[in-house]
């Protein structure tokens, strides 16, 4: 895969901070290089046009002062409203460069571009009555919101919404993104995401955003075999299968075979044959997927029970998931990938209340297998620590029969020869990037007509 983007919590963005400051650069100075990214992007957001800067008491706030200063060195309108007086030796370095006056928030006349200085990373409880109240004023009278790091009252590891957090066009997030710009509902406040350098050099983190896959081309000495084997397991609902068996043929898989289906109703290209426990001990499988309309009676229940006696790598979806939670949570082992949607995940986990990302990477070690946990930002977890979130997906994905599709992908994937973890972020990536392939309004065979272009960019 090309290089992910690290996503890093309070503690390791502290910790990565704190490495470059031990290595001799001043908190002033990643201050000033914070301010100067936020201040190129209302520049060019803004176009100019009058500026309210919002800032609080912390080194947020203290990159907010820089802004204003480098705004208004370029002959921006900048006014700046301030929630307290600068607490930190770097935010009260900064408040005294900037030359012009400081109101209050209640105070404060709107602009038509604001800037939230106030609260960024680390952020634990709501904002003071009177601070939200004069917060969500401003902002709500603003043709244009630009935050800094995140929008404040929004908390940082846990992407938990404090209190009343308004939207905004363009969040800047400093140094790398944190959990709350990938995890609902705080990332959906946040607009457009840009990720600006500060400084802090290479970063490694459990945590990282999925990247576009590096996939093997086959070569002169491949066949169908080299290429993987895939076979899925069909039930009651054989076309929900046989999305996914199109899927995996279409995500590279050198061989695909449907197990059950409805005899005449599938490509050539697509082999089908009856169930049986003996086609599963084919050596020569890749991977098995089972889930998608598989039913929940006692057939699916043998079918679901034979295919776990395999000792091919599996992707377990749907149905599948559905009927192991009903039997009893178990352990999977390597090369399992688990599919779940939210619903699936809590019948078969339960909830805990804590955030998506803390749910699922514990989910992923219960189970020792990876997890892709599906939704608008889909969170692979595997069982040693590491976590991975897809970018905002296509809301036209919620559209039936997307997951099968998401399930014949992983397959391929696995078939290939990709460790679980990353073949679920491969998958991830192709279905989200096949969905804006195939355009708005989609249904689940666009993805996979689609999936010959996005895996062309991927090869």
């Amino acid at each position: 895969m090309s290089s992910p983007r690290p996503i890093l919590t309070i503690a390791a963005m502290r910790a990565a901070e704190q490495r470059v400051i031990d290595g001799g650069i001043s908190v002033e100075e990643l201050m000033a290089l914070a301010g100067a990214a936020v201040a190129e992007a209302v520049w060019r957001i803004g176009g100019g046009a009058e500026t309210l800067i919002l800032c609080g008491p912390g080194n947020n706030g203290g990159d907010g002062y820089v802004v204003a200063r480098l705004l208004a060195e370029r002959g921006v309108d900048v006014r700046v409203a301030a929630s307290g007086e600068p607490k930190t030796d770097a935010a009260k370095a900064a408040r005294s460069q900037w030359v012009g006056a400081v109101g209050t928030l209640d105070e404060a006349e709107p602009a038509a571009v604001l800037v939230d200085a106030l609260f960024g990373t680390g952020l634990t409880r709501a904002l003071e009555p009177e601070i939200e109240a004069g917060f969500n004023r401003l902002a709500g009278a603003a043709k244009r919101r630009i935050a800094v790091d995140l929008p404040s009252g929004v908390s940082t590891d846990e992407g938990k919404l404090l209190g009343e957090v308004p939207s905004f066009d363009i969040t800047v997030a400093l140094g790398a993104l944190k959990p709350a710009h990938r995890l609902m509902p705080a990332a959906g406040r946040m607009g457009d995401i840009i990720v600006a350098d500060i400084g802090l050099g290479e970063i490694d983190s459990e945590i990282s955003e999925i990247a576009r896959p590096r996939l093997r081309r086959p070569g002169f000495g491949d066949h169908k075999y080299s290429r993987g084997k895939v076979t899925v397991v069909a039930g009651a609902m054989a076309g929900a299968a046989e999305l996914s068996a199109k899927a995996a043929q279409r995500a590279g898989a050198g061989y695909v075979e449907l197990l059950g289906g409805a005899e005449g109703g599938t490509p050539h290209a697509l082999v089908q044959r009856g169930f049986s426990i003996e086609a599963l001990d084919d050596r020569r499988i890749g991977a098995i997927v089972c889930g998608p309309g598989l039913g929940r009676g006692k057939e699916a229940w043998a079918k679901l029970d034979a295919v776990l006696g395999s000792a091919a790598a599996k992707v377990l979806d749907a149905d599948a998931l559905t009927l192991i939670g009903k039997g009893g949570m178990r352990r999977f082992g390597a090369g399992q990938v688990l599919t779940p949607h939210w619903g699936e995940f809590v019948r078969l986990f339960g909830d805990e209340g804590r955030d998506a990302l803390s749910q699922a990477r514990a989910a992923a070690e219960r189970a020792g297998a990876v997890v892709l946990l599906k939704g608008a930002m889909s969170i692979v977890a595997s069982p040693d620590g590491r976590a991975a979130f897809g970018a905002p997906a296509p809301a036209w994905l919620a559209s039936a029969g997307t997951g099968d599709v998401l399930a014949g992908i992983v397959g391929a994937m696995l078939a290939a020869g990709l460790e679980p973890f990353e073949a679920a972020q491969a998958a991830v990536w192709l279905h989200s990037a096949a969905a804006r392939e195939a355009g708005p309004y989609l249904i689940a065979d666009d993805l996979i007509a689609a999936l010959p272009a996005v895996m062309a960019l991927a090869s």
